[in-house]
C-alpha cells in the first residue's frame, strides 16, 4: 500500500525502504525555490493567471509552495520557519510586488525598498525607511545581497554582548506565532513535517551581518568574522556560549508546544565547506563549533523523536564524520558538484549514519543550464544511488534559482515521480 507521505518521511529518516523517494521543496530557507520559478510552475499545472506567490523569505526571494502546488508536483514535507525574515520581514499584510523579470507577487507589508544608485533596490530592516539599508539587489537581479553596516572594529571595546542582541527568549508574539504554526502542522498531518529553530546557528555567516536589526553592533563584517574565528576565538566562543544557553532554553519550549507535530528539526545553516574542500579544519570545527552542537543535538534527542539537520555547502566529505559525532541526523545539501562529494562514495561511507536531504540535483550547471533530458537522466541516477534503503529526501542542491527555465523544473519533477513507478 502507498504510504503517507509523513509514513514516507518516517520510513526515510529510520534508514528504512520507503515505498518511493521522500520529496521536500519548500519546508526551509535552503530547500525552496525561488518566487520567478514557483510562479511560472503554478501557471503551467493550475492556470490561475490571477494567481500571486507569496515571497516567504525575501532575502533570498523564495516564494511559497502552497497546498495545491504541493499537490500537484507531490511534496511529502512542511515546514515552520521563525516569525521574522532576514529583513525581518512579518508573513503578513501582504502586498503586490513585481520583480525585475516582470514576476508578479505577494511581498509582506514591512517589505520596503528604494531604488539604489545602480537601477536596484535597497531593502530596510523591519521596513523602516528611516534607518540605513540593510539589503541591496542589483539591477535585474533575483535576490538581495546584505550591506555591511559595521563601524570599525577596536578591540580594546569589543564586548561579546554586541553580538547577542539578535538572541533572547521566545516572546509572547513569537510563542503566539508559534502555536498557529503547530495547528498548521496539524491540519496538513499527512505530511512530514520539519521545524526551523530560531537562535542556534552558530557563526552562520548569512546572519552575522544581521539584515534584520537596524543598527548592528559587534563583529558583523563577514570578512573581519571569518578572521575572528581564528585570531579572536575567545570572544566567538564566548558569544556561542550565551547563544547556546538562550537556544537551549527556547528548544525546550519548542519542543513542549510541537511534541510529535513535528519528526525533524533545521538546527543550523552555517556553511563549513567551498567548492575545492572545507575552509575550517576538522580541528578547529571540533574546538569551537563541535561541543555548541552536541549540546544542541544531545538535548532534542533526549527530550523528542525529532532528528536534526545541518545545512553546510561545499566540499565537507572530511568534516561529516564529526558532524555525525556532534549527533547531526541531515546532511544537507550535498553539493555533489563540489570536491570529493561524488554521490556513491558519500552513500557507501555515511549512508547507514546520516540522512541525505538534498543534492538530487546540480542547480549550479545541470537544473539551469542543462537539456531537458540530462536532467531528467541525472535525477533518475541520484534517486538509484541516494534512495537505496532509504535514507534520502530529495531535493536539488540548494534552493532553485530564478530564472531556471520551466522546462527544466518539470523534467526533474517527471523524474522523480517516474522513479517511484
Amino acid at each position: 500500500m502507498a504510504m503517507t507521505s509523513r509514513e514516507r518521511l518516517q520510513t526515510t529518516l529510520n534508514h528504512q525502504q520507503p515505498d518511493r523517494v521522500a520529496v521536500d521543496f519548500g519546508a526551509t530557507p535552503v530547500t525552496g525555490i525561488h518566487v520567478s520559478v514557483v510562479h511560472q510552475l503554478r501557471q503551467h499545472l493550475l492556470g490561475d493567471k490571477n494567481w500571486r506567490v507569496k515571497v516567504i523569505e525575501p532575502y533570498q526571494m523564495l516564494g511559497e509552495v502552497d497546498d495545491a502546488l504541493r499537490a500537484a508536483l507531490g511534496i511529502d514535507v512542511v515546514g515552520a520557519t521563525p516569525r521574522k525574515s532576514l529583513f525581518a520581514t512579518e508573513a503578513k499584510d501582504w502586498k503586490p510586488f513585481t520583480g525585475f523579470d516582470g514576476t508578479p507577487c505577494l511581498v509582506p507589508g514591512n517589505f520596503n525598498i528604494t531604488p539604489a544608485p545602480d537601477g536596484g533596490w535597497h531593502i530596510y530592516p523591519e521596513g523602516d525607511m528611516s534607518v540605513p539599508p540593510s539589503g541591496h539587489m542589483p539591477k535585474g537581479g533575483y535576490f538581495f545581497d546584505s550591506i555591511i553596516r559595521q563601524e570599525p572594529v577596536d578591540d580594546a571595546k569589543l564586548n561579546p554582548a554586541d553580538n547577542l542582541e539578535e538572541f533572547g527568549p521566545l516572546g509572547a508574539e513569537d510563542l503566539a506565532y508559534f502555536r498557529q504554526k503547530k495547528q498548521w502542522f496539524e491540519d496538513r498531518r499527512q505530511f512530514g513535517g520539519m521545524l526551523v529553530v530560531p537562535g542556534a546557528a552558530f557563526g552562520d555567516i548569512a546572519l552575522v551581518p544581521a539584515p534584520f536589526l537596524k543598527r548592528p553592533k559587534g563583529i558583523r563584517d563577514i570578512e573581519e568574522w571569518y578572521i575572528s574565528t581564528a585570531i579572536r576565538r575567545d570572544y566567538v566562543r564566548a558569544v556561542f556560549e550565551k547563544q547556546c544557553e538562550i537556544a537551549l532554553a527556547n528548544i525546550e519550549t519548542l519542543i513542549g508546544l510541537f511534541g510529535d507535530t513535528v519528526q525533524a528539526a533545521m538546527i543550523t545553516g552555517t556553511d563549513f565547506g567551498t567548492q575545492r574542500g572545507p575552509f575550517i579544519s576538522c580541528n578547529d570545527y571540533c574546538d569551537l563549533f563541535m561541543p555548541f552542537h552536541k549540546r544542541v543535538n544531545e538535548l532534542i534527542h533526549r527530550k523528542s523523536r525529532w532528528k536534526t539537520f545541518i545545512h553546510s555547502c561545499g566540499s565537507v566529505y572530511a568534516l561529516i564524520p564529526d558532524f555525525i559525532k556532534a549527533g547531526f541526523d541531515i546532511l544537507n545539501p550535498v553539493q555533489c558538484s563540489a570536491a570529493e562529494m561524488e554521490a556513491g562514495r558519500l552513500k557507501r561511507e555515511f549512508g547507514k549514519d546520516v540522512v541525505f536531504w538534498g543534492g538530487g540535483v546540480d542547480t549550479q550547471h545541470t537544473l539551469p543550464f542543462g537539456k531537458p533530458e540530462e536532467i531528467y537522466r541525472e535525477v533518475r541516477q541520484r534517486i538509484d544511488i541516494f534512495n537505496k534503503d532509504g535514507g534520502f529526501v530529495f531535493d536539488a542542491i540548494h534552493n532553485v534559482q530564478g530564472p531556471t527555465p520551466t522546462e527544466n523544473v518539470l523534467a526533474m519533477f517527471n523524474a522523480i515521480a517516474d522513479s517511484g513507478k
